[in-house]
């Protein structure tokens, strides 16, 4: 009797092993033939910030050439809020079938060092990095300096009189101004802002010292003698301001900085897509109309694989981890 309910049982262990194997390879061979059809419906990409922002503007020129390429729809929806992680949320919760999409600055990464989430580093995979997004130093017009050195300078003799500006605790532009500070060995208070058009409106009314910003509104400023455009924080001087000094040639070795843009996925999402969406956006990037559209807006195009994309992230975290350490930096 022991040992027929001996062999009963280890027929019951076959089966079960049998047929959770069997489904396994369903699940496997469906998410495969999921791919092959794939898209075969509209592509939906969350840009977690309002419209008209450099992520907004950089998904846009980058989904407009992706959709006749995959000839199929690609519906961009605006969720901001709470530093990008809105949006984030939303797409961490998506299903992984190739259909959500989640565009991204450096914030994305920041977040979790500095907030409490509703959703965790593994719950969204790197696709591609679409664009860099170096910035520059503006500095209010009153502020009676010209240089990056003379700015140095003047934080040192006026300790707790400068002032700089972000459009949220967290973002780039917050760690940016953050490490000029520890770099520069001077004492600025941060003023954190809900987006780029009150920032603008202060640093012009001399309400605010200085911001480390994109090129595209500010620069109109800078050329009416409103504003000033001591630095830029990329290895080499833009292309289409080539007087402005490098952050590095002013006097800061080392300070090469800036944001980016790019693409991620819900985890899970089938790895053929993933490379397909990697490598066509790394081509449409290259084009030379994309290209100039993005030197037009302030950015630079950025081509790659999904692991140098990930590697990017990567270095980027611990880096802002360390400013964020450094800096003693907390948020309510």
């Amino acid at each position: 009797m022991a040992c027929a309910s001996f062999l009963q049982s280890r027929r019951s262990t076959l089966k079960t092993l049998l047929c959770a194997t069997l489904a396994a390879t369903g699940l496997a061979a469906g998410a495969v033939h999921a791919a092959d059809d794939w898209p075969s419906k509209p592509i939906k990409v969350i840009v977690p910030y309002t419209p008209g922002g450099s992520t907004d503007i950089v998904t846009r020129i980058v989904m407009d050439k992706l959709g006749p390429r995959l000839k199929q729809t690609i519906i961009i929806e605006n969720r901001p809020g709470a530093n990008s992680s809105v949006g984030a949320g939303i797409a961490a919760k998506a299903e992984p079938d190739g259909y959500t999409f989640l565009s991204i600055l450096p914030a994305y990464i920041i977040n979790f060092h500095l907030y409490k989430l509703g959703y965790k580093p593994a719950d969204l995979t790197p696709v591609a990095q679409m664009a860099d997004l170096p910035l520059f130093l503006f500095v209010a017009e009153d502020i009676p300096v010209k240089t990056v050195a003379e700015l140095v300078e003047y934080g040192l003799k006026n300790p707790d009189k400068l002032t700089y500006a972000s459009s949220g605790n967290g973002s780039s532009a917050h760690l940016t101004g953050a490490d000029f500070a520890l770099q520069s060995k001077i004492t600025m208070t941060h003023v954190a802002y809900k987006g780029s058009a009150p920032i603008l409106a202060d640093l012009l009314g001399g309400r605010v010292s200085m911001v480390f910003d994109p090129i595209l509104v500010p620069m109109q400023y800078v050329k009416q003698n409103r504003l000033k455009a001591l630095a830029f924080t990329g290895k080499e001087r833009w292309p289409t301001e080539p007087s402005i000094p490098t952050m590095e040639e002013a006097g800061l070795p080392g300070f090469v900085t800036g944001s980016w843009a790019g693409l991620m996925a819900p985890a899970g999402t089938p790895a053929p897509i993933i490379e397909r969406m990697a490598r066509e956006i790394s081509e449409i990037v290259k084009e030379p109309d994309v290209r100039q559209k993005f030197l037009d807006a302030g950015f630079l195009p950025a081509s790659g694989t999904t692991a140098q994309f990930a590697e990017l992230m990567k270095t980027d975290s611990a880096r802002y981890a360390g400013i964020i350490k450094q800096a003693r930096i907390t948020v309510d």
